[in-house]
C-alpha cells in the first residue's frame, strides 16, 4: 500500500490525470463491503490534504460502519460523458486499497479544519493498492487505460 504522495512521486503524470478526474466533480462513488460480503455503493466526497486522500462520512453511516469493520474500499471519480468534446474530457479514475480510521483530534483537525469534531463524523485516510485512469488517445478513437500498483511501473493498455 502507498500514500497519495508515494504514488505521485512514483507516477507523477498519472497522478495529475487521476487528480484532475477526481477534482472535476464534487461527488464520487465509494464501494465498501457489507457484513455479509456483498458490495455497497455510496456517494461520497474526497479531500486531498497533506500526503493523502481522505474520505469523510456522517457519524454511523452504513459506509462508515462497513469501513470500520472491513477497511477495503474502491473509489471512483464522477462519471462524465465525453460528449462532443472528448479532448476536454478528464477521463475517469479509480483507486482502491484500505482505509485507516482517524480519531486523534489533532490529526483529524489538521485535515478537516480547526472546528472539526471527531465525535461528530468519521474520517478515513486512504492507502492505495491500485490506481487506474481511463481516458482516450489523442485521436479519441481508442481507450487508454493507465494502471499503477506500488513499486511497479505504470502499465498502459489500449483498446
Amino acid at each position: 500500500m502507498a500514500s497519495w504522495s508515494v504514488f505521485a512521486a512514483e507516477a507523477p503524470e498519472l497522478a495529475a490525470r487521476v487528480r484532475a478526474a477526481f477534482d472535476a466533480n464534487k461527488h464520487k462513488t465509494l464501494a465498501t463491503l457489507r457484513r455479509g460480503g456483498a458490495p455497497r455503493i455510496s456517494g461520497t466526497e474526497t479531500i486531498f490534504a497533506g500526503d493523502d486522500v481522505w474520505l469523510g462520512s456522517m457519524l454511523h453511516a452504513r459506509k462508515a460502519q462497513d469501513l470500520l469493520r472491513d477497511p477495503r474500499y474502491a473509489l471512483h471519480s464522477a462519471t462524465i460523458d465525453p460528449g462532443s468534446d472528448p479532448a476536454g474530457w478528464p477521463g475517469e479514475a479509480k483507486v482502491s486499497g484500505r482505509v485507516e480510521a482517524v480519531t486523534d483530534p489533532d490529526r483529524f483537525r489538521s485535515v478537516v479544519g480547526p472546528d472539526g469534531d471527531p465525535t461528530g463524523m468519521h474520517l478515513f485516510r486512504c492507502d492505495l493498492a491500485e490506481v487506474v485512469h481511463t481516458g482516450l488517445n489523442d485521436q479519441a478513437d481508442k481507450m487508454i487505460i493507465l494502471f499503477w500498483r506500488p513499486g511497479e511501473a505504470v502499465r498502459l493498455f489500449e483498446r
